[in-house]
């Protein structure tokens, strides 16, 4: 079974297919979120998803407020949070591989297991103030084990919307908002736990969460994708074979500096004014543009093609970080940084509607774990090199780096941009699933062994 269809395909949920040779419709069609949560089966992964999801955030401030704790050096426990982002940012695309041949639910328990030791390893260590390769033995299968829910969760709107892009632009415009919401809560509450309560609170609130919400989500067997334990030819390639999926992984690591480095930067900025304490407002703007922007790209009926769309968010990022290290003040800082973060959810939403166009069924959320870890990959490198600027320039210098890294991501994406196009068959044919095969067990999976979905 074969599914071909395009990404600016715009049908609602429902209706049919245009017969072949048969023009598709010249209006595209908006789809609302009240619509999009209507959809049979959402909230039952939903719910239990933001659990798992909230800890993401977590995880890398946890560990630097306890390690500081602990250690009392920045520099000890910024390692040992990179270490961590830097094992989930490798990892996380294999268990992604993973999840797509076995099952999400048989991927997930074991990680589940795997991160509920390390982290208590971890936090039983720096109490303990073990050496610090041993913080490192224990951060990175921390890291290596944190759960891919946002990824599986998108390919559980791909298994469900994979005859609807209109409706899964929505989708993905969702969940890309839940993860800024996510990036915008996760901290603020492990700062509080471990500021407020005790130093390991932080991070135990973490492996709560994650064990409780990734066990919760599992049981969703109902909702979650076929297995695809072979493909048509009997061979298994990785997702990133595609030069698309290379692509759009490049750029996600230019966003993922952008990331990293206004972090530190935004920081720094707000040390040397005397005002410390509002660097998590400024930052705070910054996340609540893009949350804003998420919100109204999925509410769009866009004309414009997905690589279009890609090419025109990723120039406005370029234009919004190229203002930040002019700024004078914290007042200006917040008001480039909202305009700077505006960007970020259309650019994040439309890349992962293009990957998600250019695999098979049984590669996306391996595709979507790739994009997620060049940002964590991304990040740790925007941090560092924004620290070092920072240390010998003064705090507008590491605001270069956003510029930079960014830049670099619109040259390759400007330069490539004819690997995004998804390889299509001529004509189009929309192969048409029950509701109930599309969310049928993963035990049935061998039965639609195959099947393909291509969004061109």
């Amino acid at each position: 079974m074969t599914a071909r269809r395009t990404v600016d395909d715009t049908r609602a949920p429902g209706t049919p297919a245009p017969a072949s040779g048969e023009p598709a419709p010249a209006a595209p069609t908006r789809v609302g979120y009240a619509t999009l949560l209507r959809t049979p089966g959402a909230r039952t992964f939903l719910v239990p998803a933001f659990a798992a999801r909230l800890p993401y955030a977590m995880l890398s401030l946890g560990i630097v407020l306890l390690v500081l704790d602990t250690h009392g050096s920045y520099g000890t426990a910024g390692a040992v949070a990179a270490v961590s982002a830097v094992a989930q940012a490798l990892v996380g695309p294999q268990t992604g591989r993973l999840a797509d041949r076995y099952g999400q639910a048989s991927v997930l328990l074991p990680s589940l297991a795997v991160h509920a030791l390390s982290v208590g390893a971890l936090i039983a260590l720096a109490l303990g103030h073990a050496p610090v390769w041993a913080l490192f033995a224990a951060a990175a299968p921390a890291g290596a084990s944190v759960p891919q829910i946002g990824a599986m969760v998108r390919a559980r709107w791909v298994a469900r919307l994979s005859d609807s892009p209109a409706t899964l632009n929505t989708a993905f415009a969702f969940e890309s908002v839940t993860d800024e919401f996510t990036f915008v809560v996760g901290p603020v509450l492990a700062t509080a736990l471990a500021t407020g309560v005790t130093p390991a609170a932080g991070l135990v609130t973490e492996a709560v969460l994650t064990v409780a919400g990734g066990l919760a989500f599992a049981a969703q067997r109902r909702t979650a994708p076929v297995r695809h334990p072979h493909t048509a030819d009997g061979r298994r390639g990785s997702a990133l074979a595609s030069p698309g999926v290379r692509l759009l992984a490049g750029s996600f690591l230019g966003v993922g500096t952008v990331f990293g480095a206004l972090q530190v930067s935004i920081t720094a900025f707000a040390e040397s004014a005397g005002r410390a304490g509002a660097a998590g407002t400024v930052y705070g703007v910054f996340a609540a543009g893009s949350m804003l922007a998420g919100v109204l790209y999925g509410l769009v009926a866009w004309r414009r093609s997905a690589r279009q769309r890609m090419l025109g968010s990723y120039a406005l990022l370029v234009l919004g970080c190229s203002t930040l290290w002019a700024m004078p003040g914290l007042t200006s800082l917040t008001v480039a940084g909202l305009f700077c973060g505006l960007a970020i959810a259309p650019t994040l939403i439309t890349g992962y509607t293009l990957v998600e166009t250019l695999v098979g069924d049984g590669a996306k959320t391996e595709a979507f774990t790739w994009l997620t870890g060049a940002i964590g990959l991304g990040l740790a490198a925007g941090s560092t090199v924004a620290g070092q600027l920072i240390d010998t320039g003064g705090p507008s210098a590491g605001f270069l780096v956003p510029v930079a890294g960014a830049g670099l991501g619109l040259v390759a994406l400007v330069t490539l941009r004819r690997l995004l196009v998804p390889p299509a068959a001529p004509g189009r044919t929309v192969a048409r699933a029950s509701g109930a095969a599309r969310f049928a067990p993963e035990a049935t999976a061998p039965q639609l062994v195959g099947a393909g979905a291509a969004q061109g």
